[in-house]
């Protein structure tokens, strides 16, 4: 038996740990199995470009797989429908089509088992390979690890990494907010990854102030500790009246001193359009359609259009993005990725293809039909947590 592993999209506090685990559970059977990694994704698939993975783990072989964040086989966003990127890309020739070339490069690497870690996308991709695959009467079964960190995922209930990221960037922000003292009218706007779902920005502000509760202040009455709150999140799921806001960002600069923002990077996406539009200009696109957010700037944004109404002396804009996705998980998150990945070693060896996770229609860990699986599963605005976290923001 041959397995293949492949990473895709952007980083995620599970990628290396989802390729251990499951390296540890066929190294565990009596399979006589071997190998491979694709390099950088669905990339290295259509290029035939692959590392041998170790066959048996030593403790601290295992270890590494857990303890580094990212993908030690490196990924990529291809999409293998979208011919004309392939082509612009030169992982195909011309004349070819990338379904069929993926399909026939697990055949000459005579895989039996297909492991796609990834977000929508990746899974998508994978559904349509699965079904080229189906359709060619080829045997190759294909399981999916449903990882990004924005847990945006249908109908996957829990993403591998998003719980990981949402703390490190909440630790992240633990140590920016104290830069408010370096002035007196002081704005901090934390920018959170995160295309159509502010899932990452909410459960980020959720986790800092659990965080936060853990802290204890007893300087005294020359200390404020408002300057240590959040006072605005802002979710593209969630409409903000801007003059309102500005108008309620005004009263409390004037009596706390500071203003510390949480912004989604794919919040006022609509508003940022239409005025680019206005110009005459427009965003750039990957593969798959979406917006590339590095050049839209959110928090930017936001903050050059309050401040021509509210006098600041300093703006700070920090982006924890990289910084979340490339953690190692923490203890909690391991055990859920070993919790998915036996689950989904259990399915491979079955021959049972789809995407490994907590179904949230049933509330079971399932092999999910791939064709079920969409992407930008919002962020629940109405969800009681959210609702809380909200009221103790603006209230």
């Amino acid at each position: 038996m041959k397995i293949a592993f492949l990473t895709s999209g952007g980083n995620a506090p599970c990628l290396n740990s989802s390729i251990g685990r499951l390296l540890s559970n066929f190294s565990n059977s009596d399979l006589n199995f071997s190998a491979i990694g694709y390099l950088n994704g669905f990339t290295g698939l259509l290029r035939g470009e692959f590392i041998e993975l170790p066959l048996t783990l030593t403790a601290n072989q295992a270890d590494s797989f857990y303890i580094y964040g990212g993908s030690f086989i490196g990924n990529s966003r291809v999409k293998l429908t979208n011919i004309a990127d392939c082509i612009s890309k030169k992982l195909i020739s011309p004349n070819e089509i990338p379904l069929e070339v993926a399909a026939n490069q697990l055949i000459k690497d005579k895989v039996d088992i297909l492991f796609t870690i990834g977000g929508d996308d990746t899974n998508t991709t994978a559904r349509d390979l699965r079904n080229y695959i189906n359709e060619k009467n080829i045997e190759i079964t294909v399981v999916g690890i449903p990882k990004t960190i924005d847990n945006d995922i249908y109908p996957v209930k829990r993403s591998l990494g998003a719980y990981t990221a949402a703390y490190q960037g909440a630790k992240f922000f633990e140590n920016i907010v104290n830069e408010n003292f370096m002035g007196k009218r002081h704005l901090i706007v934390h920018e959170v990854m995160g295309r159509n779902s502010g899932w990452l920005t909410a459960y980020t502000a959720k986790q800092y102030y659990e965080i936060s509760k853990n802290k204890k202040i007893s300087i005294g009455s020359c200390f404020d500790s408002r300057k240590y709150d959040i006072h605005g999140i802002y979710v593209p799921e969630r409409d903000v009246d801007i003059t309102s806001e500005i108008e309620r960002l005004s009263r409390l600069l004037e009596d706390i001193g500071c203003i510390n923002l949480f912004v989604s990077e794919g919040a006022f996406l609509d508003q940022i359009s239409q005025q680019n539009e206005e110009r005459g200009q427009s965003f750039e696109k990957d593969a798959f359609g979406h917006v590339k957010l590095d050049s839209v700037n959110a928090a930017k944004w936001f903050s050059s259009t309050i401040s021509k109404y509210i006098d600041f002396d300093r703006i700070l804009i920090q982006k924890s993005g990289y910084f979340a996705r490339s953690a190692s998980p923490n203890e909690e998150e391991l055990e859920y990725i070993f919790k998915v990945c036996d689950f989904a070693y259990e399915s491979a060896i079955k021959g049972k293809s789809g995407v490994s996770g907590i179904d949230e229609r049933h509330d079971e860990l399932q092999c999910i039909d791939f064709n079920d699986i969409k992407g930008d599963k919002g962020l629940d605005v109405k969800s009681d947590w959210f609702l809380e976290l909200i009221d103790s923001v603006e209230s």
